[in-house]
């Protein structure tokens, strides 16, 4: 710690300069990462994304507008009955929802969530993958539109 002249008004006074308590090496406390907050901005992210209303996403998820507003502001937890049912009206698979959920979770965490398999898994759980595809398989990729 380190004393420095601080003047006040024409009075000198000696502060403190240094390492304060949080910055000695102590874990800071996390923020509580609350998941119903996270669903409800991801949906109202992806609603918005959209340029659609609530009154639209409502109507067509069979919900009431209120409580689809109360879901997006994270003040309801919604059953996975209603999630399927928004993100159905929301024409967003719920596994891809709940994918951004998690990973807006796992930033808020700190925590890193690799994009791809692990090989030691991949070779565990799967089988021998082609280099190249089928002759017939790639036929039908080509004349499908994803």
């Amino acid at each position: 710690m380190v004393k420095q002249p601080i003047s006040v008004n024409g009075v000198v006074r000696w502060r403190d300069v240094g390492l304060t308590d949080d910055a000695k090496g102590e874990p800071k406390e996390r923020k509580m990462v609350v998941l119903r907050h996270e669903i409800g901005d991801v949906l109202r992210d992806v609603r918005q994304r959209q340029s659609r209303t609530l009154r639209e996403v409502s109507h067509s998820a069979r919900v009431s507008l209120g409580y689809l507003s109360e879901v997006e502001r994270g003040q309801k937890e919604a059953s996975s009955e209603l999630l399927s049912s928004i993100c159905s009206a929301l024409d967003v698979p719920l596994s891809l929802m709940l994918r951004e959920v998690s990973e807006r979770l796992a930033v808020a965490e700190g925590v890193a969530v690799p994009d791809t398999v692990p090989q030691e898994l991949s070779r565990e759980f799967t089988g021998t993958i082609p280099d190249e595809v089928p002759g017939n398989l790639s036929k039908d990729l080509a004349s499908s539109s994803f």
